[in-house]
């Protein structure tokens, strides 16, 4: 066990680190996705739509943990620790990491004090009076039973932090697979006793056990923790200044999802649920692909800038920017087309309004995705505050944007319509975010973008509109019938759009001599030309 608990915690390279968080995070997302169809399946019928109160129960919670903890959780903290190992100077790790670890405690504990104590006055804030009596009852039994998953998540995500920066991120990836393993089992343990609330129970036991699991992360890594508070470090005062503007940011996105479940509130019973699943769909591939591999990224460019050399540094980040929009192209592209697959996927009933609100996210599943990378150019350089004054414009805007769009498409009289506004507003202002940053960052570095990156974008783009042109033929021959149900049969149908999708992207961008896909056709050769040894 030991032995075994010793190799996975070795340092790896940077391929392996994100073939790795990909393989766990498309597990992870897979069983995200099976969790939320399970919960439609289970506590949703056409006329009959329950989870409104699901949804709206962990907004404030989320809130608390991405404003106060979040922003600790790697790119305010993780290049202090770099530079501390850089330097041999493994002590001083353990006492930031202790340091920050007793001081968020004990302000995430607080947090859930007040979420136990608070509970009703808060989640009025988020849908008001729009929630049935029975709706409110069950959102608020939910809301108590994980007021103190917020310190739980914050405790594991500076322990993972910590073995990120050691190049360990096995127990990192698999972590969030037992929160949602948890939430589908408490299903059908609590299904036809505690109903949707059991679901809360399954929140709350998911969060337990993923902090458990990353406790074992730090076996082998001689970890000290200290009961201290290490007010005297410079260091320690650096990242706690560094702290707010990362945390404000986070939390700036908690208070567009806070808006956005207010107003989807509005439009009348099931409208949280139409959008919530849109929007966990648009989720995957930005998680998948975004937040994959520029968790992967970070501490590699962290370490080129504790080396001082800003050179490789930047020549990393463009290599990983590029392969982010040669890989997202062709999945927003099968996301756009195929949006009534996935909605019939993860709501298996008829849901036009989620496919509907699904095509208007495809902008933000683009942006979103590039933006993962991009913030971390700023966060590496320890400057968490150019993100943060861009994120307070975009919130300004997203929250006009909600309520003029919204209003602008009829309100409660015309749901169907109103709810898109929603999604309109999620992709200017996640577009609107991008294109600043860059600007910021021709402006600060002229150097950062060579010719050799924007010749490979515009191969990408090149080579999209034959991926699209694919993807459009293939759904008009594949069309998506009023009777077709079931994962297989849906899956199948997916499949057979998906790959011959990728196999065009991937071939034509083989033929226009892209990097990019050289190492995947190069995996391809070798497992399709292997050859078999018949004994």
């Amino acid at each position: 066990m030991n032995k075994w608990l010793t190799r996975a915690n070795q340092r790896i390279s940077l391929g392996s680190a994100a073939a790795l968080l990909l393989v766990a995070a498309l597990f992870g997302q897979i069983l995200g996705f099976l969790r939320t169809q399970i919960v439609n399946g289970n506590f949703n019928s056409p006329g009959h739509i329950t989870t409104d109160a699901y949804f709206a129960a962990f907004k404030i919670p989320d809130f608390f943990f991405y404003t106060i903890a979040a922003g600790a959780l790697g790119v305010a903290f993780m290049p202090f620790l770099a530079d501390k190992l850089a330097q041999g100077d493994r002590k001083s790790v353990w006492k930031l990491t202790s340091g920050l670890l007793n001081l968020l405690g004990v302000l995430m504990f607080a947090v859930g004090i007040v979420l136990l104590v608070f509970t009703e006055p808060l989640l009025r804030l988020v849908v008001g009076h729009n929630l049935s009596p029975d709706q409110m009852h069950d959102a608020v039994i939910i809301m108590r039973i994980v007021a103190f998953n917020p310190l739980l998540f914050t405790i594991s995500g500076i322990l993972t932090s910590l073995q990120q920066t050691f190049g360990r991120f096995f127990f990192f990836a698999l972590a969030p697979i037992l929160y949602n393993g948890c939430i589908i089992a408490s299903v059908y343990i609590f299904k036809d006793s505690l109903g949707l609330v059991g679901l809360g129970i399954g929140a709350l036991a998911g969060g337990i056990l993923q902090l458990l699991f990353v406790v074992l992360g730090l076996v082998g890594l001689r970890f000290r923790y200290l009961p201290i508070f290490n007010w005297a470090s410079a260091d320690f005062r650096r990242i706690l200044k560094n702290l707010p503007p990362r945390s404000i940011d986070q939390g700036i996105d908690s208070i567009n999802s806070i808006v956005e479940t207010n107003r989807a509130s509005t439009l009348g019973r099931g409208y949280i649920t139409f959008y919530e699943n849109a929007y966990t769909l648009h989720l995957v591939p930005i998680m998948l692909i975004g937040t994959t591999i520029a968790t992967a990224a970070f501490p590699r460019l962290n370490e080129r800038l504790a080396q001082g050399r800003s050179d490789l540094f930047r020549r990393d980040f463009l290599m990983v920017l590029r392969a982010m929009i040669w890989i997202i192209m062709p999945v927003a592209i099968i996301t756009f087309f195929g949006r009534a697959y996935f909605a019939r996927l993860i709501y298996k009933n008829i849901a036009p309004e989620i496919a509907l609100i699904l095509g208007f996210l495809v902008g933000a599943v683009i942006f979103r995705t590039l933006y993962a990378i991009i913030s971390r150019y700023f966060y590496a350089q320890k400057d968490t505050r150019t993100p943060l004054y861009v994120s307070i414009f975009a919130i300004a805007l997203n929250v006009f944007l909600v309520f003029t769009l919204v209003k602008a498409y009829g309100g409660a009289q015309n749901p169907e319509q109103a709810i898109t506004g929603l999604a309109i507003a999620q992709s200017v202002v996640a577009a609107v975010e991008v294109f600043i940053l860059l600007l910021v960052m021709v402006w600060r570095d002229k150097l950062v973008f060579t010719m050799d990156f924007w010749s490979g974008v515009l191969r990408t783009i090149s080579v999209s509109g034959f991926t699209i042109l694919t993807t459009y033929t293939l759904v008009s021959l594949i069309p998506l019938e009023a009777t077709d149900r079931g994962f297989v049969t849906l899956s199948a149908k997916l499949l057979a759009i998906v790959i011959p999708t990728f196999v065009v992207h991937i071939s034509l961008s083989s033929l226009f001599g892209m990097e990019e896909a050289e190492p995947v056709v190069r995996k391809i050769k070798q497992v399709a030309l292997k050859p078999v040894r018949i004994q």
